[in-house]
């Protein structure tokens, strides 16, 4: 079963506070989601395995915990979910980028996969999937059941804010893959956009319209 998890930390939600602010320009939007993503990558990454391992400190010989087992890729959804992968980076330099392009058809409502480029370890990776935004839940979904065709296996999806109603969506299509998320906003307006919300992450972050 899906576990839900929302970052409350007090730097976040200062963060997250000028990310919502219509005033807050392009340069200072994208500062900004790099580092709630860099901030919130500490809770992401809590479950890590780790290792013993034997160094010299300059005293003396010691035993210090290290990361072992699976490595990490970290997947952003196109366009927007670009913008959390650079935060990540600085805390999990040894980490892959894969990237998954997704739009949907008009006349089909179907998800169309126009581009995915992954690590070829994929199914042997920690795998964490980015996207700023969680409103119905539809392009997230359908870009981690992509993951899972490729051979992904250990999948966490991380947000900054998100809609109840995207957050059913992912959890009961996807129960094994669990959600991180800044903040749980109230509800989607009837252009599927999330309120309060921050707008349109992708334009906001590379000054587009």
């Amino acid at each position: 079963m899906s576990k839900v998890t929302q970052i409350t930390h007090p730097l976040i939600l200062h963060k997250l506070a000028l990310i919502r602010d219509k005033h807050t320009g392009s340069k200072d939007f994208r500062e900004l989601v790099e580092e709630v993503a860099m901030l919130m990558a500490y809770e992401v990454t809590r479950n890590l395995q780790t290792e013993d391992v034997e160094i010299e400190t300059p005293i003396c010989k010691t035993t210090c915990k290290m990361l072992s087992g699976k490595k990490v890729a970290i997947i952003p959804i196109l366009r927007a979910g670009l913008g959390m992968v650079g935060g990540m980076i600085k805390l999990i330099p040894a980490a892959k980028v894969g990237h998954i392009g997704l739009y949907r058809d008009e006349a089909t409502l179907k998800p169309v996969e126009y581009f995915c480029k992954l690590p070829q370890d994929i199914g042997e990776r920690e795998v964490i999937v980015t996207d700023p935004m969680l409103a119905t839940g539809g392009s997230a979904s359908d870009a981690i059941t992509i993951l899972k065709k490729k051979g992904a296996k250990n999948i966490r999806l991380m947000c900054l804010i998100a809609a109840p109603e995207g957050i059913k969506t992912v959890t009961e299509i996807h129960p094994d893959v669990d959600v991180y998320i800044a903040s749980i906003d109230e509800k989607l307006n009837e252009n599927g956009y999330i309120v309060p919300g921050l707008g349109d992450a992708g334009d906001r972050l590379y000054g587009t319209k």
